[in-house]
Protein backbone atom coordinates (compact mmCIF):
# COMPACT_ATOMS: atom_id res chain seq x y z
CA UNK A 1 0.00 0.00 0.00
CA UNK A 2 2.03 2.91 -1.04
CA UNK A 3 1.43 6.35 0.80
CA UNK A 4 0.96 10.06 0.11
CA UNK A 5 0.84 13.10 1.87
CA UNK A 6 -2.45 13.88 -0.22
CA UNK A 7 -4.88 11.86 -2.36
CA UNK A 8 -7.33 14.25 -4.42
CA UNK A 9 -9.78 13.02 -6.21
CA UNK A 10 -11.21 14.72 -9.21
CA UNK A 11 -9.24 17.17 -11.62
CA UNK A 12 -11.46 20.24 -12.05
CA UNK A 13 -11.41 22.48 -9.05
CA UNK A 14 -9.27 20.23 -6.98
CA UNK A 15 -6.05 20.27 -9.30
CA UNK A 16 -4.40 23.65 -8.53
CA UNK A 17 -4.37 22.83 -4.71
CA UNK A 18 -3.06 19.33 -5.58
CA UNK A 19 -0.18 20.91 -8.33
CA UNK A 20 0.52 23.87 -6.24
CA UNK A 21 0.95 21.55 -3.08
CA UNK A 22 3.15 19.23 -4.71
CA UNK A 23 4.93 21.75 -6.38
CA UNK A 24 5.89 24.80 -4.11
CA UNK A 25 5.22 22.87 -0.64
CA UNK A 26 6.72 19.84 -1.70
CA UNK A 27 3.93 17.39 -0.63
CA UNK A 28 3.90 13.75 -2.47
CA UNK A 29 -0.09 14.41 -4.07
CA UNK A 30 -1.56 11.70 -5.99
CA UNK A 31 -4.75 12.80 -8.50
CA UNK A 32 -6.75 10.54 -9.06
CA UNK A 33 -9.43 11.14 -12.01
CA UNK A 34 -11.52 8.71 -13.64
CA UNK A 35 -12.87 10.40 -16.96
CA UNK A 36 -10.98 13.48 -19.27
CA UNK A 37 -8.85 15.85 -17.07
CA UNK A 38 -9.90 19.51 -16.45
CA UNK A 39 -13.19 18.12 -14.42
CA UNK A 40 -16.70 18.96 -15.43
CA UNK A 41 -16.97 22.39 -16.16
CA UNK A 42 -14.19 21.83 -19.13
CA UNK A 43 -15.35 19.00 -20.84
CA UNK A 44 -18.85 18.84 -20.03
CA UNK A 45 -20.01 21.86 -18.35
CA UNK A 46 -19.81 25.47 -18.83
CA UNK A 47 -16.52 25.82 -21.20
CA UNK A 48 -17.91 23.45 -24.17
CA UNK A 49 -21.55 24.98 -23.53
CA UNK A 50 -20.86 28.89 -23.38
CA UNK A 51 -18.91 28.09 -26.67
CA UNK A 52 -21.39 26.40 -28.60
CA UNK A 53 -23.85 29.38 -27.14
CA UNK A 54 -21.16 32.00 -29.22
CA UNK A 55 -22.75 30.49 -32.48
CA UNK A 56 -26.49 31.09 -30.85
CA UNK A 57 -25.48 34.44 -29.93
CA UNK A 58 -24.50 35.31 -33.20
CA UNK A 59 -27.15 33.81 -35.38
CA UNK A 60 -29.65 35.53 -33.01
CA UNK A 61 -27.79 38.76 -33.64
CA UNK A 62 -28.27 38.11 -37.68
CA UNK A 63 -31.92 37.61 -37.51
CA UNK A 64 -31.90 40.71 -35.46
CA UNK A 65 -29.94 42.68 -37.77
CA UNK A 66 -32.40 43.86 -39.87
CA UNK A 67 -34.09 46.10 -37.24
CA UNK A 68 -30.74 48.53 -37.57
CA UNK A 69 -31.25 48.52 -41.04
CA UNK A 70 -29.25 45.84 -42.49
CA UNK A 71 -30.46 42.80 -44.42
CA UNK A 72 -28.50 39.95 -44.54
CA UNK A 73 -30.40 37.54 -47.63
CA UNK A 74 -29.00 34.50 -46.19
CA UNK A 75 -27.08 32.50 -43.76
CA UNK A 76 -26.77 28.60 -43.56
CA UNK A 77 -25.41 26.15 -40.50
CA UNK A 78 -22.87 23.95 -40.37
CA UNK A 79 -24.20 22.11 -36.89
CA UNK A 80 -21.24 19.38 -37.24
CA UNK A 81 -18.43 22.80 -37.64
CA UNK A 82 -19.96 23.88 -34.81
CA UNK A 83 -19.49 21.36 -32.14
CA UNK A 84 -15.95 20.05 -33.97
CA UNK A 85 -14.69 23.37 -33.30
CA UNK A 86 -15.56 23.14 -29.49
CA UNK A 87 -14.47 19.69 -29.39
CA UNK A 88 -11.18 20.40 -30.55
CA UNK A 89 -11.13 23.76 -27.89
CA UNK A 90 -11.85 21.25 -25.40
CA UNK A 91 -9.96 18.33 -26.11
CA UNK A 92 -6.59 20.36 -26.78
CA UNK A 93 -7.00 21.66 -23.36
CA UNK A 94 -7.82 18.61 -21.63
CA UNK A 95 -4.92 16.30 -23.12
CA UNK A 96 -2.34 19.29 -22.46
CA UNK A 97 -3.17 19.20 -18.48
CA UNK A 98 -3.36 15.22 -19.27
CA UNK A 99 0.55 15.69 -20.80
CA UNK A 100 1.53 18.06 -18.59
CA UNK A 101 0.59 16.04 -15.60
CA UNK A 102 2.21 12.81 -16.75
CA UNK A 103 5.62 14.55 -17.40
CA UNK A 104 5.65 14.95 -13.52
CA UNK A 105 6.15 12.28 -10.60
CA UNK A 106 4.92 14.42 -8.49
CA UNK A 107 1.73 15.10 -8.22
CA UNK A 108 1.64 11.78 -9.42
CA UNK A 109 -1.80 11.13 -11.82
CA UNK A 110 -3.62 7.98 -11.39
CA UNK A 111 -6.55 7.89 -14.28
CA UNK A 112 -8.42 5.26 -12.75
CA UNK A 113 -11.63 4.58 -11.01
CA UNK A 114 -11.65 4.71 -7.27
CA UNK A 115 -13.40 3.88 -4.12
CA UNK A 116 -13.24 4.06 -0.45
CA UNK A 117 -11.98 0.82 1.73
CA UNK A 118 -12.17 2.70 4.58
CA UNK A 119 -10.66 5.83 6.67
CA UNK A 120 -8.50 7.43 4.29
CA UNK A 121 -7.69 4.20 2.09
CA UNK A 122 -8.72 4.12 -1.21
CA UNK A 123 -8.45 1.08 -3.93
CA UNK A 124 -7.39 1.79 -7.62
CA UNK A 125 -9.52 0.46 -10.69
CA UNK A 126 -6.02 -1.78 -11.16
CA UNK A 127 -6.60 -3.40 -7.52
CA UNK A 128 -3.49 -1.10 -5.87
CA UNK A 129 -4.59 0.38 -2.61
CA UNK A 130 -3.27 3.52 -1.73
CA UNK A 131 -3.61 6.03 1.59
CA UNK A 132 -2.68 9.85 2.78
CA UNK A 133 -2.94 11.83 5.36
CA UNK A 134 -5.25 14.27 3.83
CA UNK A 135 -7.88 13.75 1.36
CA UNK A 136 -9.28 16.54 -0.62
CA UNK A 137 -12.79 15.13 -2.30
CA UNK A 138 -13.50 16.90 -5.28
CA UNK A 139 -15.40 14.52 -7.68
CA UNK A 140 -18.46 17.05 -8.57
CA UNK A 141 -21.74 15.74 -9.57
CA UNK A 142 -23.76 14.35 -12.61
CA UNK A 143 -27.23 14.42 -14.55
CA UNK A 144 -29.69 13.26 -11.91
CA UNK A 145 -31.95 10.88 -14.18
CA UNK A 146 -35.92 11.19 -12.57
CA UNK A 147 -37.86 7.95 -12.81
CA UNK A 148 -40.13 8.08 -15.59
CA UNK A 149 -42.12 4.69 -16.50
CA UNK A 150 -40.26 3.77 -19.96
CA UNK A 151 -37.31 6.01 -19.60
CA UNK A 152 -35.17 3.03 -19.05
CA UNK A 153 -36.26 1.59 -22.88
CA UNK A 154 -34.92 4.71 -24.64
CA UNK A 155 -31.71 6.80 -25.75
CA UNK A 156 -32.71 10.20 -24.03
CA UNK A 157 -29.35 12.52 -24.11
CA UNK A 158 -28.26 14.38 -21.16
CA UNK A 159 -26.17 17.74 -20.92
CA UNK A 160 -23.11 15.55 -21.72
CA UNK A 161 -24.08 14.33 -24.92
CA UNK A 162 -26.22 17.35 -26.17
CA UNK A 163 -22.54 19.61 -26.31
CA UNK A 164 -21.10 16.79 -28.53
CA UNK A 165 -24.39 15.52 -30.73
CA UNK A 166 -22.71 15.38 -34.82
CA UNK A 167 -26.13 15.84 -36.20
CA UNK A 168 -28.96 18.30 -35.26
CA UNK A 169 -32.19 17.37 -34.12
CA UNK A 170 -34.96 19.16 -35.88
CA UNK A 171 -36.85 18.82 -33.13
CA UNK A 172 -36.41 18.23 -29.24
CA UNK A 173 -38.09 17.57 -26.25
CA UNK A 174 -36.20 18.96 -22.96
CA UNK A 175 -37.47 17.56 -19.36
CA UNK A 176 -36.69 20.48 -16.92
CA UNK A 177 -37.03 24.03 -16.67
CA UNK A 178 -33.88 25.29 -14.93
CA UNK A 179 -30.59 26.87 -16.15
CA UNK A 180 -29.25 23.70 -18.01
CA UNK A 181 -32.24 23.25 -19.38
CA UNK A 182 -33.06 26.67 -20.61
CA UNK A 183 -29.49 27.74 -22.43
CA UNK A 184 -29.72 24.26 -24.48
CA UNK A 185 -32.76 25.28 -25.24
CA UNK A 186 -31.48 28.40 -26.98
CA UNK A 187 -28.40 26.74 -28.36
CA UNK A 188 -30.56 24.37 -30.34
CA UNK A 189 -33.25 26.41 -30.82
CA UNK A 190 -31.54 29.86 -32.56
CA UNK A 191 -30.35 27.43 -34.32
CA UNK A 192 -33.70 26.19 -35.88
CA UNK A 193 -34.59 23.08 -33.82
CA UNK A 194 -38.30 23.23 -32.67
CA UNK A 195 -37.79 23.31 -28.80
CA UNK A 196 -40.25 21.55 -26.81
CA UNK A 197 -39.89 22.92 -22.80
CA UNK A 198 -41.94 20.34 -20.02
CA UNK A 199 -41.81 21.91 -16.94
CA UNK A 200 -43.06 21.07 -13.44
CA UNK A 201 -42.85 24.39 -11.93
CA UNK A 202 -45.26 27.14 -12.98
CA UNK A 203 -41.93 29.18 -14.43
CA UNK A 204 -39.02 28.57 -15.78
CA UNK A 205 -35.69 28.99 -13.76
CA UNK A 206 -37.99 29.33 -10.65
CA UNK A 207 -34.88 29.86 -8.43
CA UNK A 208 -34.13 33.07 -9.71
CA UNK A 209 -35.72 36.33 -8.43
CA UNK A 210 -39.28 36.19 -9.39
CA UNK A 211 -39.47 38.99 -11.62
CA UNK A 212 -36.51 37.63 -13.73
CA UNK A 213 -39.09 34.55 -13.69
CA UNK A 214 -41.77 35.60 -15.02
CA UNK A 215 -40.14 37.88 -17.56
CA UNK A 216 -37.83 35.42 -18.76
CA UNK A 217 -40.79 32.45 -18.91
CA UNK A 218 -42.81 35.12 -20.73
CA UNK A 219 -40.28 35.81 -23.89
CA UNK A 220 -39.20 31.72 -23.49
CA UNK A 221 -43.08 31.07 -24.38
CA UNK A 222 -42.68 33.31 -27.56
CA UNK A 223 -39.96 31.01 -28.64
CA UNK A 224 -40.95 27.87 -27.87
CA UNK A 225 -43.35 25.44 -26.88
CA UNK A 226 -43.16 25.81 -23.34
CA UNK A 227 -45.20 23.45 -21.44
CA UNK A 228 -45.94 24.72 -17.29
CA UNK A 229 -46.97 22.84 -14.47
CA UNK A 230 -46.87 19.30 -16.54
CA UNK A 231 -44.92 16.28 -15.22
CA UNK A 232 -44.06 13.64 -17.55
CA UNK A 233 -46.07 9.69 -16.92
CA UNK A 234 -44.72 8.15 -20.20
CA UNK A 235 -41.58 7.79 -22.84
CA UNK A 236 -41.39 5.51 -25.72
CA UNK A 237 -39.62 5.65 -29.02
CA UNK A 238 -41.09 4.28 -31.88
CA UNK A 239 -41.20 4.27 -35.53
CA UNK A 240 -43.60 6.67 -37.27
CA UNK A 241 -44.85 5.29 -40.45
CA UNK A 242 -46.34 9.36 -41.46
CA UNK A 243 -42.67 10.61 -41.20
CA UNK A 244 -40.68 7.04 -41.49
CA UNK A 245 -38.31 7.72 -38.65
CA UNK A 246 -37.85 7.04 -35.25
CA UNK A 247 -39.85 9.27 -32.94
CA UNK A 248 -39.54 9.98 -29.02
CA UNK A 249 -43.26 9.98 -28.02
CA UNK A 250 -43.83 11.23 -24.56
CA UNK A 251 -47.21 11.63 -22.65
CA UNK A 252 -47.34 14.83 -19.93
CA UNK A 253 -50.36 15.69 -17.45
CA UNK A 254 -50.92 18.95 -16.53
CA UNK A 255 -51.97 20.24 -12.71
CA UNK A 256 -55.47 19.63 -14.02
CA UNK A 257 -55.05 15.84 -14.88
CA UNK A 258 -55.40 16.66 -18.51
CA UNK A 259 -52.84 14.44 -20.76
CA UNK A 260 -50.77 15.54 -23.98
CA UNK A 261 -48.67 14.25 -26.59
CA UNK A 262 -45.83 15.53 -27.66
CA UNK A 263 -43.12 13.82 -30.25
CA UNK A 264 -39.71 14.60 -31.03
CA UNK A 265 -36.70 13.42 -32.79
CA UNK A 266 -34.46 13.85 -29.79
CA UNK A 267 -35.33 13.67 -25.88
CA UNK A 268 -33.28 15.52 -23.21
CA UNK A 269 -32.91 15.01 -19.79
CA UNK A 270 -31.87 17.97 -17.66
CA UNK A 271 -33.70 17.88 -14.26
CA UNK A 272 -30.59 18.68 -11.82
CA UNK A 273 -27.48 16.92 -10.73
CA UNK A 274 -27.00 14.46 -8.30
CA UNK A 275 -23.13 13.93 -6.31
CA UNK A 276 -20.90 11.41 -7.51
CA UNK A 277 -20.54 10.55 -3.64
CA UNK A 278 -22.52 7.10 -4.17
CA UNK A 279 -19.65 6.01 -6.75
CA UNK A 280 -17.10 6.39 -4.44
CA UNK A 281 -18.04 4.21 -1.73
CA UNK A 282 -17.76 7.50 0.48
CA UNK A 283 -20.26 5.88 3.22
CA UNK A 284 -17.00 3.27 3.62
CA UNK A 285 -14.76 5.62 4.92
CA UNK A 286 -17.47 7.25 7.78
CA UNK A 287 -17.94 10.49 6.00
CA UNK A 288 -20.89 12.01 6.55
CA UNK A 289 -23.54 12.94 3.94
CA UNK A 290 -26.55 14.54 3.58
CA UNK A 291 -29.93 12.65 2.41
CA UNK A 292 -29.07 13.93 -1.13
CA UNK A 293 -25.57 12.55 -0.94
CA UNK A 294 -23.81 15.77 -0.84
CA UNK A 295 -20.58 15.66 1.15
CA UNK A 296 -21.53 18.17 5.00
CA UNK A 297 -18.00 20.04 5.86
CA UNK A 298 -17.91 21.99 8.61
CA UNK A 299 -17.13 26.27 7.75
CA UNK A 300 -13.10 24.88 6.97
CA UNK A 301 -14.32 22.80 4.39
CA UNK A 302 -13.31 19.90 6.39
CA UNK A 303 -15.79 16.72 7.05
CA UNK A 304 -16.31 14.24 10.28
CA UNK A 305 -13.05 12.87 9.31
CA UNK A 306 -10.04 14.64 10.33
CA UNK A 307 -7.87 15.52 7.81
CA UNK A 308 -10.26 15.04 4.78
CA UNK A 309 -11.90 18.10 3.09
CA UNK A 310 -14.56 18.28 0.18
CA UNK A 311 -15.12 21.08 -2.16
CA UNK A 312 -17.30 21.75 -5.35
CA UNK A 313 -20.21 20.77 -6.39
CA UNK A 314 -20.09 17.49 -3.91
CA UNK A 315 -20.73 19.76 -1.12
CA UNK A 316 -23.36 21.02 -2.69
CA UNK A 317 -23.36 24.46 -1.37
CA UNK A 318 -23.29 26.42 -4.71
CA UNK A 319 -22.27 24.51 -7.82
CA UNK A 320 -20.77 26.96 -10.41
CA UNK A 321 -16.93 26.51 -10.92
CA UNK A 322 -16.21 30.10 -9.25
CA UNK A 323 -17.45 29.17 -6.07
CA UNK A 324 -15.12 25.56 -6.48
CA UNK A 325 -12.49 27.88 -7.07
CA UNK A 326 -13.42 30.34 -4.30
CA UNK A 327 -13.54 27.11 -2.02
CA UNK A 328 -10.21 25.53 -2.95
CA UNK A 329 -8.47 28.56 -2.30
CA UNK A 330 -9.48 28.07 1.39
CA UNK A 331 -8.47 23.73 1.29
CA UNK A 332 -5.28 25.05 0.17
CA UNK A 333 -4.51 27.34 2.60
CA UNK A 334 -6.82 24.86 5.17
CA UNK A 335 -4.71 21.26 4.16
CA UNK A 336 -1.53 23.33 4.54
CA UNK A 337 -2.07 25.04 7.60
CA UNK A 338 -4.19 22.62 10.10
CA UNK A 339 -2.97 25.08 12.94
CA UNK A 340 -3.97 28.46 10.99
CA UNK A 341 -7.33 27.50 9.09
CA UNK A 342 -9.82 30.18 7.94
CA UNK A 343 -13.40 29.81 7.09
CA UNK A 344 -14.54 30.20 3.67
CA UNK A 345 -16.36 33.78 2.70
CA UNK A 346 -19.22 32.95 0.99
CA UNK A 347 -20.20 36.96 0.42
CA UNK A 348 -21.69 37.56 -2.91
CA UNK A 349 -21.31 34.79 -4.57
CA UNK A 350 -23.07 35.55 -8.22
CA UNK A 351 -24.16 33.21 -10.66
CA UNK A 352 -25.23 33.78 -14.09
CA UNK A 353 -27.51 32.25 -16.57
CA UNK A 354 -26.04 32.20 -20.54
CA UNK A 355 -29.40 32.61 -22.11
CA UNK A 356 -31.17 34.84 -24.36
CA UNK A 357 -31.68 37.18 -22.34
CA UNK A 358 -28.75 36.86 -20.14
CA UNK A 359 -29.47 36.40 -16.50
CA UNK A 360 -26.98 37.46 -13.80
CA UNK A 361 -27.65 37.41 -9.96
CA UNK A 362 -26.05 38.13 -6.05
CA UNK A 363 -27.63 38.02 -3.10
CA UNK A 364 -31.51 37.47 -1.86
CA UNK A 365 -34.14 36.99 -4.24
CA UNK A 366 -37.26 39.04 -3.89
CA UNK A 367 -39.47 36.05 -2.85
CA UNK A 368 -36.77 34.85 0.25
CA UNK A 369 -37.01 38.06 1.86
CA UNK A 370 -40.62 37.99 2.10
CA UNK A 371 -40.29 34.59 3.15
CA UNK A 372 -37.71 35.60 5.94
CA UNK A 373 -40.03 39.02 6.45
CA UNK A 374 -36.67 40.98 5.95
CA UNK A 375 -37.87 44.37 5.25
CA UNK A 376 -36.16 45.74 1.89
CA UNK A 377 -36.86 48.63 -1.01
CA UNK A 378 -36.41 47.79 -4.23
CA UNK A 379 -35.22 49.63 -7.61
CA UNK A 380 -36.02 48.16 -10.95
CA UNK A 381 -34.82 50.15 -14.42
CA UNK A 382 -34.97 49.11 -17.92
CA UNK A 383 -32.38 48.93 -20.49
CA UNK A 384 -34.72 50.89 -22.96
CA UNK A 385 -34.62 54.18 -20.99
CA UNK A 386 -31.20 54.32 -21.72
CA UNK A 387 -29.17 56.05 -24.51
CA UNK A 388 -27.46 52.25 -25.27
CA UNK A 389 -30.24 50.22 -24.20
CA UNK A 390 -32.00 52.24 -27.05
CA UNK A 391 -29.10 51.60 -29.53
CA UNK A 392 -29.03 47.96 -28.92
CA UNK A 393 -32.80 47.59 -28.91
CA UNK A 394 -32.73 45.61 -25.63
CA UNK A 395 -36.44 46.05 -24.80
CA UNK A 396 -36.85 43.62 -22.19
CA UNK A 397 -33.84 43.94 -20.06
CA UNK A 398 -33.66 45.55 -16.27
CA UNK A 399 -31.97 45.85 -13.51
CA UNK A 400 -33.02 45.38 -10.46
CA UNK A 401 -31.73 45.96 -6.90
CA UNK A 402 -33.40 44.82 -3.55
CA UNK A 403 -31.74 47.16 -0.46
CA UNK A 404 -32.29 47.35 3.03
CA UNK A 405 -34.34 49.71 4.25
CA UNK A 406 -32.82 51.20 7.44
CA UNK A 407 -28.87 50.75 6.45
CA UNK A 408 -28.97 51.03 2.76
CA UNK A 409 -26.99 48.09 1.62
CA UNK A 410 -27.44 45.86 -1.06
CA UNK A 411 -29.40 42.27 -0.10
CA UNK A 412 -29.57 41.51 -4.12
CA UNK A 413 -28.74 42.52 -7.42
CA UNK A 414 -30.99 40.61 -10.21
CA UNK A 415 -30.22 41.71 -14.31
CA UNK A 416 -31.74 40.79 -17.21
CA UNK A 417 -30.70 41.21 -20.41
CA UNK A 418 -27.29 42.01 -22.45
CA UNK A 419 -24.41 41.34 -20.84
CA UNK A 420 -25.66 40.85 -17.75
CA UNK A 421 -23.51 39.02 -16.56
CA UNK A 422 -20.65 41.52 -17.17
CA UNK A 423 -22.59 44.26 -15.72
CA UNK A 424 -23.39 42.70 -12.29
CA UNK A 425 -19.46 42.97 -11.22
CA UNK A 426 -19.31 45.98 -10.12
CA UNK A 427 -22.06 45.16 -7.65
CA UNK A 428 -20.05 42.23 -6.69
CA UNK A 429 -17.12 44.66 -5.95
CA UNK A 430 -19.51 46.75 -3.85
CA UNK A 431 -21.04 43.95 -1.91
CA UNK A 432 -18.07 41.81 -1.23
CA UNK A 433 -14.97 44.49 -0.62
CA UNK A 434 -16.93 47.58 -0.77
CA UNK A 435 -19.52 48.77 2.18
CA UNK A 436 -21.96 46.95 0.05
CA UNK A 437 -24.45 50.03 -0.04
CA UNK A 438 -25.96 51.65 -2.94
CA UNK A 439 -24.60 54.53 -2.07
CA UNK A 440 -21.04 52.56 -3.54
CA UNK A 441 -23.03 52.42 -6.70
CA UNK A 442 -24.43 55.62 -6.60
CA UNK A 443 -20.80 57.46 -5.79
CA UNK A 444 -19.38 56.02 -8.85
CA UNK A 445 -18.88 57.74 -12.04
CA UNK A 446 -20.10 55.63 -15.32
CA UNK A 447 -19.21 56.70 -18.50
CA UNK A 448 -21.72 57.97 -21.11
CA UNK A 449 -23.57 56.44 -22.89
CA UNK A 450 -22.57 52.79 -21.69
CA UNK A 451 -24.87 50.00 -21.19
CA UNK A 452 -23.81 50.10 -17.50
CA UNK A 453 -25.30 53.10 -16.93
CA UNK A 454 -28.23 51.42 -16.57
CA UNK A 455 -27.15 50.05 -13.27
CA UNK A 456 -26.51 53.42 -12.20
CA UNK A 457 -29.79 54.43 -12.62
CA UNK A 458 -31.73 51.91 -11.16
CA UNK A 459 -29.83 52.98 -8.29
CA UNK A 460 -30.45 56.19 -7.88
CA UNK A 461 -34.41 56.18 -8.18
CA UNK A 462 -35.46 58.69 -6.46
CA UNK A 463 -39.01 56.73 -6.03
CA UNK A 464 -38.14 53.05 -5.45
CA UNK A 465 -40.57 51.79 -8.53
CA UNK A 466 -41.39 48.42 -10.12
CA UNK A 467 -40.66 48.36 -13.88
CA UNK A 468 -44.12 48.13 -16.04
CA UNK A 469 -42.90 45.37 -18.07
CA UNK A 470 -42.33 42.83 -15.97
CA UNK A 471 -45.49 40.34 -15.86
CA UNK A 472 -46.35 37.08 -15.51
CA UNK A 473 -46.36 34.60 -18.40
Amino acid sequence: MEKFDLIVIGSGAGLKVGTTLASENGLNVAIIEKSKLGGTCLNVGGIPSKLLISSANLIEIIKKAETFGIHVNEYSIDFEKIVSRVTKIIDKAANQIKKDLQKSNNPRLFLQDCKFLGDKKITLENNEIITADKILIASGTRPSIPKIKGLENVNYITSTEALCLKQQPKSLTIIGGGYIACELAHFFGALGTKINIIQRNNLLIPNEDIDVSRKFTKIFKKKYNVFLGCNPKLVRYHYDNNINQNIFNLIIKDKFGNSMKIDSEQLLIATGRTPNSDELDIEKSGIKMNKKGFILVDEYLETNKQGIFAIGDIIGKYQFKHNADNEANYAYNNILYPNNKLSVNYNAIPHAIFTSPQIASVGYTEQHLEKEKIGYEKSVYPYIQTVMGQAIEDKDGFVKFLINRKNKRILGCHIMGTDASILIHEVLVAMRIGEGTITDINNTIHIHPSLSEVVSRAAFVPKYKVITNVGTP
